[in-house]
């Protein structure tokens, strides 16, 4: 599915100046502003607490902010938010396709009538065979492709993701990487990605939001032109070498006491 080059997307979601002060001072975001597009990845990029994962919570509804607005243009609808976490958070007890069932079955829809889109997302991340499997059977990297497949099967307009392969070996976070590609060009899904590594962000992005230290805001943004699909050879780019370099110094400069400022 075709995506607008950037500078010509139609926004879909807008953080104005946002804060977020926690119950005994903390103060997670400070005048965190974001517009995200349609057809975006935007990866949020900073070091442990910046609120990157807050900025998520946010955005998902799960906690209000202390100050500013967060506004969907055309309002905010029941499917338009599909959420995947660090963990696949998938119910022992329930098969593959009943997992992926869940948004469904949250609003009173039975497992008959969208079976139809439980394949398909299914396919989508190459667990059609697997339908009738239990989380227990199945390894890391494919568990999280549950996951994903349970946040596309509504097709949500945005779809949130907080540093979902983390906990994977590299191998597999990369093969993830490039599936998690693959899944964007043939839904055209908008994504925000949460994640700890430059070069991930780098390979995976067309927007990277660099975050300060808390309290986190963003303090510089990257937007990548390569185009996609990216494989290996966007990998050993010598842009892509400097893109991570670029954004590494950039990451580290949050990390400076004058940044927290």
């Amino acid at each position: 599915m075709s995506v607008a080059p950037l500078g010509q997307r139609a926004p879909i979601l807008h953080m104005r100046e946002i804060d977020k002060t926690f119950t005994g001072g903390v103060v997670a975001l400070r005048r965190m502003s974001l517009e995200v597009n349609e057809g975006d990845f935007i990866s949020l990029l900073g070091p442990s607490g910046c609120g990157k994962s807050t900025a998520l919570r946010l955005i998902a509804g799960l906690m209000p902010p202390t100050l500013g607005r967060i506004e969907w243009e055309g309002g905010q609808g029941a499917g338009d938010l599909g959420v995947v976490f660090q963990e696949p958070t998938l119910m022992p007890w329930a098969t593959v396709e009943q997992n992926v069932w869940l948004p469904f079955r949250l609003r009173g829809q039975s497992l008959a009538s969208v079976r139809e889109k439980i394949v398909e997302a299914l396919a989508l991340v190459g667990l059609e065979k697997f339908a009738k499997s239990y989380p227990r059977e199945l390894s890391g990297g494919m568990k999280m492709r549950v996951s994903i497949a349970r946040a596309l099967v509504t097709r949500p307009r945005l779809i949130l993701m907080d540093e979902p392969f983390a906990a994977l070996d590299e191998i597999t976070r990369q093969k993830l990487n490039d599936d998690l590609l693959s899944l964007k060009a043939k839904t055209g899904a908008t994504v925000i990605f949460v994640t700890h590594s430059v070069f991930e962000s780098v390979f995976l992005s067309d927007r990277i939001l660099v975050m300060a230290a808390r309290p986190g805001r963003v303090i510089r943004e990257f937007q990548i032109d390569a185009p996609y699909p990216r494989g290996m050879e966007w990998r050993t780019a010598k842009e892509y070498g400097e893109i991570a370099r670029e954004t590494s110094d950039t990451l580290h400069g949050a990390l400076a006491p004058e940044a927290a400022e």
